[in-house]
């Protein structure tokens, strides 16, 4: 076995560092929120959404009430002499007209409407607004059935219904799903703004228009038509409202990733003032930053009140936003890891976006501690409580990525001695990419510590090396990195570390910077090898992964079911 070469002197990120000055930006007296405050960002059901709950409330107590007292025939003769009334004026000309405005209605439309939303929420991957989508629409359906059944209110009496009619009355039933398909495909697939505004009224039009039809045909009743109304747009307009906030589920048509949250408007004003009361900071500017490089978080650049004495470029500070939606994602991606590669990527997922902040920060002080060169955390800041919260840390002023700053020896020298350093404290960064180094004047600084891991399994570590070995040689090249990393690691711990990876162990941004670059820089590194390992399998199968799988393929089939049934379901 070959041994270990004469070391170089550690370079300066791999020894322990003093901790550095905080930042020089100007505080102000913090203040804590009285109990009963509500949070900068609270959630809101607004107004009309309030206003729809209690009009369906209402409606429910209605019906409980009629029927508990006997009083439903009062109802039905006021209903009658409504619709004799419309009776009288019909006409061969507006029978036809009334005819064609029906068919909003009808089952056919309804299913298309069903099976059109479906198609585009899937297409544009809106995930979360299809979940949201699919259970308004089944209990809405059921809700409405079971009240029929229970209420088992006949078709209106004594006047001619001219259309089709299908089942009990009360609520009306196609009303009822029309009002709910229309509101939901509002709220998933229309933009807030001027343009969900221009929908409202259209929703509105339609089923005025419906409504009037179905109620010259005589297909049903006036109090079976407001109520069907009433329940269809109040449960969708909550729904959407309480689980896919415009601040947190944005409906957007454009190359945006879902994990980049809005930071104007009321977030961007809950943010100032978050960042005032709990740390004291002055903020006047708060903006998006290095986007391209991040996928599970919001990165952004604070510009804060500073000191006379310091430079502009100085007064700033860096914040990741996490919402609950992160975190949601970070679970359905450890999931479909362990589902795809098994064991050694069985991770626990966190339980709450609190959690993963305080894990984050937790880690940056254990890398601090360690003598790495990490951005100074300053603090936790509450959004909204269990939902948004930001982790605020040093901003690196004038830093470079990686993949676009100037590699020399010296640099190569901290990226290698930082993964010794990780490994002589027994931690691993696993997400070494470019986008997560930053050179300033020459130090390497490393960012980004979400998913690091103590005390992680030796693969996790020499994937590590690896990965920091292949972002080092895009910007000079293999056999350079090559020869600096033997001044810190043996043959036996660089070829092990190839053995250990490949493709799916490298982070996406590392992957799309190789293929585009044209080189197989991990063929060469295997190549400049004295010798090579056999491949580091991933443990492919355990019981919890088959498990796992067939309980995915089990939801997959019921929701298939259902849905198939929903399309083939009468209204």
């Amino acid at each position: 076995m070959a041994s270990l070469p004469q070391a170089l002197p550690e370079p300066r990120a791999a020894g322990p560092a003093e901790r550095p000055a905080p930042p020089p930006v100007a505080r102000v007296r913090r203040r804590r929120r009285p109990s009963g405050e509500p949070p900068p960002l609270p959630r809101q059901l607004r107004a009309s959404g309030r206003w729809w709950l209690g009009l369906s409330a209402l409606v429910l107590l209605a019906c409980v009430a009629v029927v508990a007292t006997g009083t439903i025939r009062y109802v039905d003769v006021a209903d009658t002499r409504v619709l004799q009334a419309i009776a009288e004026i019909r006409s061969p000309a507006l029978t036809a007209v009334a005819e064609v405005l029906g068919l909003l209605a009808s089952d056919p439309v309804l299913h298309a409407i069903w099976l059109v939303d479906l198609v585009l929420l899937a297409v544009f991957r809106r995930w979360r607004h299809l979940m949201v989508w699919l259970g308004v629409g089944l209990l809405v359906i059921n809700v409405g059935a079971a009240m029929a059944t229970t209420l088992q209110r006949p078709r209106p009496f004594e006047v001619e219904v001219l259309g089709e009619w299908s089942g009990f009355a009360m609520p009306s039933l196609p009303v009822t799903v029309l009002a709910a398909l229309l509101v939901s495909t509002l709220y998933s697939l229309v933009p807030p703004g001027r343009k969900r505004t221009v929908g409202k009224w259209v929703v509105c039009g339609l089923l005025v228009l419906t409504a009037a039809s179905r109620l010259y045909l005589a297909q049903d009743h006036p109090t079976g038509v407001l109520a069907g109304v009433v329940l269809g747009v109040a449960t969708p307009l909550a729904a959407f409202r309480l689980l896919t906030p415009n601040s947190v589920h944005p409906v957007r048509y454009t190359r945006a990733r879902p994990a980049h949250l809005d930071v104007s408007g009321d977030r961007g004003a809950a943010i100032v003032r978050a960042l005032r009361d709990q740390l004291g900071l002055v903020v006047t500017d708060v903006s998006p930053f290095g986007l391209a490089g991040s996928g599970g978080s919001t990165p952004l650049k604070i510009t804060v009140k500073a000191d006379d004495t310091v430079r502009a470029d100085e007064s700033c500070v860096f914040g990741k936003l996490y919402a609950a939606t992160h975190v949601r994602s970070d679970r359905w991606y450890k999931l479909g890891r362990t589902l795809l590669y098994g064991r050694l990527e069985d991770e626990k997922p966190f339980q709450s976006v609190r959690r993963l902040v305080q894990y984050e920060d937790y880690i940056l002080r254990l890398f601090s501690d360690g003598g790495l060169r990490v951005p100074q955390p300053l603090g936790i800041v509450e959004i909204t409580p269990e939902r948004e919260y930001l982790l605020v840390t040093e901003f690196i002023a004038g830093a470079r990525e990686a993949g676009e700053a100037e590699i020399d020896d010296a640099v190569i020298d901290q990226g290698l001695g930082i993964v010794r350093r990780m490994w002589e404290i027994g931690m691993a960064h696993r997400d070494i990419k470019p986008a997560n180094l930053l050179v300033r004047d020459g130090t390497l600084y490393l960012i980004d510590s979400a998913f690091a891991e103590v005390r992680p399994s030796p693969w996790r570590q020499a994937v590590d090396l690896a990965n920091m070995m292949l972002v080092l040689a895009l910007r000079t090249d293999a056999e350079r990195v090559y020869r600096r990393a033997r001044l810190h690691f043996s043959d036996e711990e660089i070829a092990e570390a190839f053995a250990a990876t490949r493709g799916l162990t490298m982070p996406s941004q590392l992957r799309r910077m190789l293929r585009q670059q044209g080189r197989d820089l991990q063929d060469q590194f295997l190549a400049l090898l004295p010798f090579r390992l056999p491949p580091v399998r991933i443990q492919r199968w355990t019981w919890r992964r088959a498990g796992l799988t067939v309980v995915a393929l089990a939801a997959a089939a019921i929701a298939a079911y259902v849905s198939a049934g929903v399309l083939a379901a009468p209204l």
